[in-house]
């Protein structure tokens, strides 16, 4: 019998809650037709579907030594076995497109990069029978389990110029209209769980809104379905025919459905490709457990024995150090790590679950600066403390949920992620800019005289993010002399470094005028974020330019 000409049922995904842990041999062991081969570390800089996308990708730890299946070797029909491939593949019916260059452009690319497919692979390991249940459960082509690839490469801290954020690149307002949170604490776009229910459900919106035509919806998915409206529209007007391969689309979007085909080609025959596909067994590998309170992710790791990357792997929508305070408190685990987790967290009480600490205000001190110190929010603040208003007094406690563990621990947060990026080297010269009122992407871009893009991407942003004032981004040169500050421009003797202590009255402005050099300057070397006063006795760094100071004195 064919198997790629029969419906293969999918085993079941294991439940939310009271799910069993009798595991199935399968998730450790393949045929004997399997075999090891390493994976390299050496990533294109032009992966499809990455290319707009700036992401950490943190050492997989969780997953075993990788094993592949080449089931095409001889050109032979795949033979039925425990690997997830035949399961994808009987499922697939969209059009094969093999006649179109585009496709055979796409094909050529990811067989000359089997590095970048092995990768791919190993990131999607953990998530790929999920992805194949919920796409059978609405009896969709399996060719949509590999989307991800196209759209983020299965990295799961994706985030795309365009704000499209997680392995299925969910824009906000589509995230939002498909039931995904996105708060400080959490974004659902990045939760494995919700985010592949909402595309599975968008995509099949879609396949209906063009009346079933796939490669329409893959199309909308993409540049959106006016984007594609408007296409089908003009070429009704000029008589020509609305398929997908005769609309003009953007430049990316005609590139979307060729990717996901010629994967669909590779997949379908990797021998003929020299393409060795990983062994994927085709069963649950985490299982999705609700912690039923807010708990510190650290401690989550802990009660489930793993390490804390793992767990933000398995859970890159938690954007701090613990689950959002008004839930979701789900947490994917690995099955048997899930086992460990549920019994140890029956031991410990809910208060236990988050450290506390006692807070006596000083003076000067806001609730936006209480909150920036302890890593959480003003609201969150107010909740815990049965707070209306901010109004706060000296010598009064607050208390306040603390991380177990520092900062640097917690490597996956969105804060230490940014930070990771912001440090990443892309230039001989590295400036801090510090945002001020009226400063936008474009703006600062063209002060510095580097791209918007570029600028955006280096501070792990889009471009249509909103900028606050005060904030910090970093901007990377290569020692253009209009970048420097003051004391690189000029020659070594004529530049004096001197402190200035505050008096009363003074402001930056007026200390700016006095020394001649620009409050930007202050700001830059003094790390001064807009906003906070000059306290009388504080101490100013100014560079001065000896020269002008004396011909300015007489």
């Amino acid at each position: 019998m064919n198997l790629l000409n029969k419906k293969i049922p999918a085993q079941g995904f294991l439940p939310a809650q009271g799910f069993s842990f009798s595991l199935i041999l399968s998730l450790t062991l393949c045929l004997p037709a399997c075999q090891t081969n390493p994976v390299s570390e050496n990533t294109p800089n032009n992966e499809p579907g990455n290319e707009n996308a700036s992401a950490i990708q943190a050492d997989n730890s969780l997953l075993s030594d990788p094993l592949f299946l080449d089931d095409n070797e001889f050109g032979f029909e795949p033979v039925p076995d425990n690997t997830i491939w035949p399961y994808i593949r009987a499922g697939f019916r969209l059009e094969a497109g093999l006649e179109h260059k585009s496709v055979q452009r796409q094909i050529e690319w990811y067989s000359s990069h089997k590095d970048y497919i092995n990768r791919v692979m190993e990131r999607s390991e953990p998530f790929l029978h999920f992805i194949l249940t919920e796409a059978e459960k609405l009896d969709m082509p399996t060719e949509l389990v590999l989307l991800p690839i196209v759209e983020s490469a299965f990295q799961p801290f994706a985030y795309s110029h365009g704000r499209a954020a997680g392995i299925w690149q969910f824009i906000p307002s589509t995230g939002r209209l498909y039931g995904l949170k996105q708060n400080w604490w959490y974004d659902g776009r990045r939760d494995i769980y919700a985010s592949t229910q909402a595309a599975m459900k968008y995509l099949n919106n879609l396949n209906k809104m063009f009346k079933g035509d796939w490669l329409l919806a893959l199309a909308a998915y993409n540049s959106g379905p006016g984007t594609v409206q408007k296409a089908i529209r003009k070429n009704k007007r000029k008589g020509k025919p609305t398929d997908f391969w005769h609309l003009t689309l953007p430049k990316e979007t005609s590139a979307y459905v060729p990717k996901l085909l010629a994967l669909k080609e590779l997949i379908s025959q990797p021998g003929k490709h020299e393409i060795t596909l990983r062994c994927i067994p085709h069963a649950p590998s985490f299982a999705r457990v609700d912690a039923g309170s807010q708990i510190d992710l650290a401690l989550a790791a802990e009660l489930a024995e793993i390490d804390i990357d793992t767990l933000y792997q398995y859970n890159p929508a938690y954007n701090r150090w613990a689950t959002a305070p008004n839930g979701p408190n789900n947490l994917l685990l690995p099955i048997e790590a899930a086992k460990t987790f549920t019994a140890n967290l029956a031991t410990l009480p809910e208060e236990k679950r988050i450290k506390w600490k006692r807070h006596r205000i000083s003076n000067g001190e806001t609730m936006s600066s209480i909150a920036a110190k302890y890593n959480t929010t003003i609201h969150h603040l107010k909740k815990v403390n049965n707070m209306r208003g901010n109004m706060i007094r000296e010598g009064k406690y607050l208390v306040i949920p603390v991380a177990s563990r520092n900062r640097e621990d917690y490597a996956l947060t969105a804060g230490q992620r940014k930070k990771s990026i912001q440090n990443s080297s892309h230039g001989k010269k590295r400036i801090t800019h510090i945002v001020q009122n009226g400063d936008s992407f474009w703006k600062i871009a063209r002060n510095y005289d580097v791209g918007t893009h570029e600028l955006a991407k280096w501070n792990a942003m889009a471009v249509r993010d909103k900028l606050q004032t005060g904030q910090k981004l970093v901007v990377w040169k290569q020692n253009d002399p209009s970048s420097l500050t003051l004391s690189e421009r000029k020659p070594a003797g004529t530049i004096r470094s001197i402190s200035h202590k505050v008096r009363n009255g003074d402001s930056l402005a007026k200390i700016a005028n006095r020394y001649r050099v620009s409050i930007s300057d202050l700001y830059r070397w003094n790390e001064i974020t807009k906003g906070n006063y000059l306290q009388p006795g504080q101490r100013i760094k100014v560079y001065i330019d000896i020269t002008e100071q004396a011909s300015g004195s007489g």
